[in-house]
């Protein structure tokens, strides 16, 4: 007696947990696996240093964690975004990047990740893993390590090295709850 045809159950696309983020008003989404932790800009404002590169206005100040320092990026800065006081910094994982966003949206998950079009053809190509679609809504899918090269990364380092000072927890006072995008003002501040 033949046996019966066994029935292969049609296999589910591959689904991964992101994050929904804004930056400037604009809607991101990051992996949640890219995300160590999400931190309100107010718990940081005693660990982070105050940092100035003329030619690196997106980053503005440090966190020290262990024996390494994390650079904190201003998102509106690097997106070429309106200024929008930040209220969360995501701390990346496996880089030495914290991301300084305006909220988070909500989780949910992609099941499909398109390539970047032609139109994004400099360093934009960079920033992104592709684009998904949620909700009729086309959604940039940022990668994590695309925050910053690894010149800008030795550029940081070189001007840490060179302005170790005792002056990090001045610039942000307990119960400041704001991280700056200029050197002096506390960070997420819009800057005129």
């Amino acid at each position: 007696m033949p046996s019966a045809p066994v029935k292969v159950p049609a296999s589910s696309p591959r689904s991964e947990q992101i994050i929904l983020f804004r930056v400037g008003g604009q809607l991101f989404a990051i992996s949640s696996a890219s995300v160590q932790e999400v931190r309100s800009v107010d718990s940081l404002a005693g660990s982070s240093n105050e940092i100035s590169v003329p030619n690196l206005k997106k980053v503005r100040h440090t966190v020290q964690r262990g024996d390494k320092s994390l650079f904190v990026v201003n998102g509106a800065a690097h997106f070429g975004l309106p200024q929008t006081p930040g209220a969360l910094v995501f701390v990346l994982r496996n880089t030495r990047t914290a991301l300084l966003v305006d909220g988070i949206d909500k989780m949910s998950s992609m099941t499909r990740l398109q390539a970047l079009p032609n139109a994004f053809c400099r360093e934009e190509r960079a920033w992104y893993r592709g684009l998904t679609a949620l909700d009729q809504t086309v959604v940039p899918v940022v990668s994590p390590d695309g925050f910053l090269t690894a010149a800008e990364i030795s550029l940081l380092d070189e001007t840490c090295s060179a302005e170790r000072s005792p002056r990090s927890s001045a610039a942000f006072p307990a119960g400041n709850d704001q991280l700056s995008g200029q050197p002096g003002e506390p960070m997420g501040s819009p800057t005129p």
